[in-house]
């Protein structure tokens, strides 16, 4: 079985994880993971690793995102969206002209403090928050920065408003549409929502459950595909066999990255490694080609 990863389309009505039992019972690996979970009534990209790849999803952790979602005002909820209990309602509101949904809109872009969902897999003393919720256990989440990059208004009909946005990682589009609402005094949650980019993955080359049934094995791809946000260093030949045996390498000369790096050698992707300057060299930190030219990690 090839390691690498896969680009899922998850429908609504599934959660990430069950989309992951899905994978490992179709493509037959027991070893598989997930990046960016989508909650259960969403639908969109889900990155899905099998085999020894799950070892990288950590580097997809901090790639942007791409959303579509639809606001609707009038009514907010305990979780965000419309799966939750009604906590404010308001039928006597005017929907927002243009100036004002502008300048509500310019106020959450950019790097913003938002506070997560109680219904959400944020952690609290290692129990996500949802389950607190569930349990009817008190859950006060501080606010976090994230990152609204842009935010455009498709469409405005009666009480919707659809609109796409591309943000950074931990952004959570329910408490953008609360805090659009809050903003212009409406109670506000989102009542629809596809995530249409992961980093790399794209949502028009995401396979559904059902391609991958057919598919199989075929719809795995090479990791270095999904890797691109990474800085790139490139080994020379004389290094690569040293590399992937997990030696570092020498460069007095760099002046790049301190995070990880995608290394490759004069003809293919390696691994990962990161620099450390104490010994100004390129250290492996996990390994896909192995000297023989298979794949393998360590």
């Amino acid at each position: 079985m090839r390691d690498g990863f896969l680009n899922i389309l998850k429908p609504p009505g599934m959660t990430s994880h069950d989309v992951v039992r899905f994978v490992r019972r179709t493509v037959g690996v027991k070893k598989t993971g997930h990046a960016g979970t989508l909650d259960p009534g969403a639908a969109g990209v889900l990155p899905v690793a099998v085999g020894r790849a799950t070892r990288l999803l950590e580097y997809l952790h901090v790639v942007d995102k791409s959303y579509r979602a639809e606001l609707r005002f009038g009514v907010a909820t305990d979780s965000g969206d419309d799966l939750g209990e009604i906590v404010a309602s308001r039928k006597d509101f005017a929907m927002p002209d243009d100036a004002a949904l502008a300048a509500a809109i310019q106020s959450l872009t950019g790097r913003i403090r938002q506070k997560p969902p109680i219904y959400s897999a944020v952690k609290i003393d290692g129990r996500r928050a949802c389950d607190l919720a569930r349990a009817k256990i008190p859950v006060t989440l501080p606010a976090r920065e994230v990152e609204i990059y842009r935010w455009e208004v498709l469409n405005q009909e009666d009480d919707t408003l659809l609109f796409d946005v591309d943000c950074s990682k931990g952004t959570y589009i329910r408490s953008l549409c609360r805090d659009l609402g809050a903003a212009l005094s409406i109670p506000a949650m989102m009542s629809f929502l596809v995530r249409r980019r992961v980093g790399a993955f794209r949502l028009e080359a995401a396979h559904t459950l059902e391609e991958l049934q057919i598919l199989g094995e075929a719809a795995v791809e090479s990791p270095e595909l999904y890797l691109g946000h990474l800085p790139r260093y490139t080994l020379p030949a004389a290094r690569v066999v040293s590399f992937t045996r997990g030696l570092s390498t020498q460069d007095d000369r760099y002046d790049g990255s301190a995070g990880p790096l995608a290394v490759y050698g004069p003809e293919r992707f390696l691994g990962v490694g990161h620099y450390e300057a104490e010994r100004a060299s390129i250290v492996p930190d996990k390994v896909y080609r192995l000297p023989d030219g298979r794949n393998g990690w360590f």
